[in-house]
Order: structure tokens, then C-alpha cells, then sequence
């Protein structure tokens, strides 16, 4: 112990690097699956279809020109950036003989775990530049260790491997603000939080953010240098991209816009307050409550941390679009900037100083919250029944064509086809009342997953008969399971794929969450 403490006395950046590795370890042996739709569905699925010469999302025109030959094929609004690095690294992975799915994302999630330590050395960084390394220290540990930087740190999130870039152009932005007649180190920067841009597109309201203080400061020349730099950083990576895949640029950057900007109101509409709560709750409280008194108090005197982050805030609590996930960018900024108001208000503050054995006290009220939080979040196997589901029908050899049947929703979970390590094609069959509003389109050929209307639609198209069955959910299993069976009267139920804790909790609290059972039947 007292070694320890000499350790973290004496090298106290890499003492907070091993902490933060350690914490985001268990996560990447423990927290598999994955937390929402976009970091599979959006990432991890979409490279792999491409690495096997398919497109399971739909994305690429040559795939869309056969689904719909009377259609010209449209851009779907999304970055490219991401899941062609993905792509590439799933490439690499093959080329070295790894093909297992769960040891690609093994490899993967230890990958973030180690990217994501540079958020922590960022954040210990800019809070020594501005105080000391008390507080520096502070700010790291809360980096390394708050329950949800660990979970998250492993996802495939474009609004979480956007933060390293994020954090990285504002400190190099830290390090040139006292300086004089130094210009060129702005285009850099600028080149920095354009790639930024092009993981997540509306970090370009913290890179404005920077500009604006800039500004206000009449640096003209620097100013002028860091907005070339985001321009040409972001012609570059969304330009040349899509000038390759649909010869012509931004493409993908119009559509999202487009389409944000036409269905603004159409889902994830909630309350003007969402981003302020999460802020003071999702960081455990009282902590959470005392970040956010000290990210207002620090307007002025840390401007150039504190004006980026509040505008990126501003602007997602205006636009009526809201996620929770959508605020994830300006976290780690938003606990070094209300770090530093904090404790240097209470360094200051007469109640505090009389009241610290208070003070301390909440703290180890956080501290112990806190932990039991980063238990249960890095030991999560998220949408367990979902990913294992895919893992047991990957080891049948005959598994290609594949049954969903969800008759008891209006609409048909999405399967992560990943985990199969192969492909697969998958018959959806949701409520009979929602079958109207989904595409049933007229190709010979079914594509990756396919919405019908009974069993009997397979037959009549020509398409190849499924061998297995996927029930999603107990409900009405019966009455449900015996209406299969009037097409295939062999099916016999093999295995039963139960969801991990956590998401039976997640459906207690959120009903909405479709974490179920499911229900694995041959077809014969």
C-alpha cells in the first residue's frame, strides 16, 4: 500500500491511466453485446456485411438498385467513416485468421478501452494547465472511474470515439491561447475537430463554439486558419468518400440534414429540461449536482472549455430531437470544466470550509454509489438473448433463411447478424395489423431481412424455405407457435435463449425495451 501511494504521489498521470484501464478491462471480458441499435446495427453489422462482399443495411446504391430497380438509389444519411474503419479492421482481423465473432469483439472493445484512456489523460492535462495536480487528480479520477465511462468507453458509438478528437483539438486550442503571433498550430486544430465532424455531425456546433471565443478575442488570422483547417479536414473525409461511393460530395452529410431536419419532430421528442437532468443525475449524485454548479460558474473564467460544450448543450436541448446518448460528446468536457468551478468555489467558500467533514461525507455517499453502478454496468451482457441467439444459429451448419416471428408487436426485432459469423436471411413476421405499413417488395431474390405477411408468402415468391424459427417474447406463445406449425407441423422447439439481468431490468423499467426471451425452433 505504501508503495502504492508512493506510486501515485510521484507519477500521478500514469497511476490514473493503469486505474482507468483496469476499470475498462473488466468491461471489455464482461460488457458484450451491445447497448443500443446504432452501435451494432450502424457499425459493427454493416462492416461485416461488407467485409463478406454484402450490405445488410442497404446503404450502397448498387444494393438498392436491385431491391428497388424502378427507384433511384438515395443516400441513407450516414457517416461512413466509422464503419469503414471497422470494415478495414474486420479485414485485418481475417487476414490474421481471427473469424470468431466473439473474439473480433473482444478485440474490439479492448481497442475503445485503450482510446478511451486518452480522454482521461486530456482531462487530467486541462485541469492541470488551468489549477494544479490536486485538482488535475480529481478530474482524472472522475474521468477514469464515473460507473458509465467504462461501459461506454467500450461501445461503438460514434458519439463516444468522437470525444478523444474532441478533447485532443480543444487542449492543443488550450495550449495556444496565451500565445502570440502563433497561427499555423490553428489549422491543425481545425483538421482535428473536423474529423471529429465526421464521426458525429453535430460536434461541428462545438468546433463553431471554439471559433465564436476566437472571435470574441479578435484573433481574425486564427479564426480564419482553424475554420479552413474543419473545412478541408471534413472535404476530405465526407467529400472524397462519397464522391467514390456517389459521385458527388456530402452526399451522406445532405441527407442526414435533410432528413433531421424533416422528421424533427417525429421521435425522441422529450422535455427541454432532458439534457440539464442527465447532466446533474447520469454523473451519480450529489457529484453530479456540484459538476453543474461549477460548469455554470466557469463561463467566464474558462471560456474556452466552457462556451463549446454549453452551445453543443444549448443546441440539443432546442432541437426537439432528443436522446440521451445524443449529449455524450460534452460529458468528459463538461466534468473537467465543472471539476475546476467546483472545487476552486469551495476552496473559496465560507460554508464549505466550515462544513468539509459534510462535503466528505457526500462524497463517499457518491463514491459508493458509484461503484456499485460500475459493477453492474461493466459486468452487462447487453441484448444477450439477441446476440446469443445469432452465436447458437451460426453453429448450424444448415441455418441460412430464417423465421422471426414476432406476431405479438407491430413491429419485428432486428437481429444482430454479426454473431452468426455468417449470413443470413431472415423472413420477419410481426403483428398482422402492421403488415400494411412495411415493404413487401416484388424481387425474386429475398434480401438480408424481409418483411411478409404469413408463411405462405415465402412459397409464393420462390424464395428458399426457412429451417428455423426465432419466437421473440413469451407472449401468446402458444396460440402463436401453433399457427407455424399449420406450415411446417414438424417444428420442434431445440433451445430457449434468456436475457442477461440488466435487460430483463431495463424491461421492467422501460417497456419499450424488447429485452424477451427467445424461443429457437427447428423447422424440419
Amino acid at each position: 500500500m505504501k508503495l502504492l501511494k508512493q506510486y501515485w504521489n510521484e507519477k500521478p498521470l500514469l497511476s490514473l491511466l493503469v486505474i482507468a484501464f483496469l476499470a475498462r478491462l473488466v468491461a471489455v471480458f464482461f460488457a458484450q453485446g451491445y447497448a443500443f441499435h446504432d452501435d451494432h446495427f450502424l457499425v459493427i453489422d454493416a462492416a461485416q456485411s461488407w467485409v463478406g462482399q454484402h450490405d445488410w443495411n442497404n446503404w450502397m446504391p448498387e444494393v438498392q438498385k436491385q431491391m428497388f430497380p424502378d427507384q433511384e438509389p438515395i443516400p441513407q444519411g450516414h457517416s461512413l467513416l466509422y464503419p469503414g474503419l471497422h470494415y478495414l479492421l474486420f479485414l485485418f482481423f481475417e487476414w490474421l485468421g481471427v473469424f470468431d465473432p466473439q473474439l473480433k469483439m473482444l478485440l474490439v472493445r479492448f481497442l475503445h478501452a485503450i482510446i478511451s484512456l486518452w480522454v482521461v489523460g486530456l482531462g487530467y492535462r486541462m485541469t492541470e494547465h488551468y489549477t494544479n495536480d490536486k485538482i488535475a487528480r480529481k478530474a482524472g479520477l472522475f474521468l477514469a472511474l464515473i460507473w458509465f465511462f467504462p461501459f461506454m468507453g467500450v461501445r461503438n458509438l460514434v458519439e463516444v470515439i468522437c470525444i478523444p478528437f474532441l478533447m485532443w483539438g480543444t487542449w492543443e486550442i488550450v495550449k495556444l491561447e496565451n500565445l502570440k503571433k502563433v497561427y499555423w498550430p490553428y489549422f491543425l486544430v481545425g483538421l482535428i475537430l473536423g474529423v471529429t465532424f465526421s464521426f458525429r455531425y453535430q460536434t461541428i456546433v462545438y468546433a463553431g463554439g471554439i471559433g465564436l471565443v476566437i472571435l470574441f478575442r479578435k484573433k481574425w488570422l486564427e479564426a480564419l486558419l482553424l475554420g479552413t483547417g474543419v473545412f478541408l479536414s471534413i472535404a476530405f473525409f465526407q467529400g472524397i468518400i462519397d464522391v467514390f461511393i456517389w459521385k458527388k460530395p456530402f452526399a451522406e452529410l445532405t441527407e442526414y440534414v435533410v432528413y433531421n431536419i424533416q422528421h424533427r419532430n417525429e421521435y425522441g421528442v422529450n422535455n427541454y429540461y432532458m439534457y440539464l437532468s442527465i447532466l446533474a443525475g447520469m454523473v451519480t449524485p450529489p457529484l453530479g449536482l456540484y459538476l453543474l454548479f461549477g460548469w455554470f460558474r466557469s463561463f467566464k473564467q474558462f471560456a474556452l472549455l466552457f462556451w463549446p460544450s454549453f452551445l453543443f448543450f444549448l443546441f440539443h436541448t432546442i432541437f426537439p430531437n432528443k436522446q440521451e446518448r445524443f449529449i455524450l460528446p460534452i460529458i468528459p468536457m463538461f466534468v473537467v470544466v465543472g471539476t475546476l468551478g467546483w472545487w476552486l468555489f469551495i476552496e473559496k467558500s465560507g460554508f464549505w470550509q466550515r462544513n468539509m467533514r459534510l462535503f466528505k461525507y457526500s462524497m463517499v455517499f457518491f463514491w459508493i454509489v458509484n461503484t456499485f453502478l460500475w459493477l453492474i454496468t461493466t459486468t452487462t451482457y447487453s441484448k444477450k438473448s439477441r446476440c446469443e441467439a445469432m452465436v447458437y444459429l451460426g453453429k448450424q451448419p444448415d441455418a441460412t433463411h430464417i423465421i422471426v416471428e414476432e406476431s405479438a408487436r407491430l413491429s419485428v426485432t432486428q437481429m444482430p447478424t454479426f454473431y452468426a459469423g455468417k449470413d443470413l436471411v431472415f423472413y420477419n413476421l410481426p403483428k398482422k395489423e402492421a403488415i400494411d405499413t412495411l415493404i413487401l417488395t416484388s424481387q425474386t431474390k429475398p434480401f438480408h431481412s424481409q418483411n411478409i405477411p404469413n408463411p405462405e408468402f415465402i412459397e409464393q415468391k420462390g424464395w428458399p424455405k426457412p429451417e428455423y424459427a426465432l419466437f421473440v417474447n413469451e407472449n401468446n406463445l402458444d396460440f402463436r407457435t401453433s399457427e407455424l406449425k399449420k406450415s411446417f407441423p414438424d417444428m420442434e422447439l431445440i433451445q430457449i435463449i434468456e436475457p442477461s439481468y440488466i435487460d430483463l431490468l431495463m424491461k421492467k423499467i422501460t417497456p419499450s425495451n424488447n429485452n424477451q426471451n427467445i424461443f429457437v425452433y427447428r423447422l424440419n
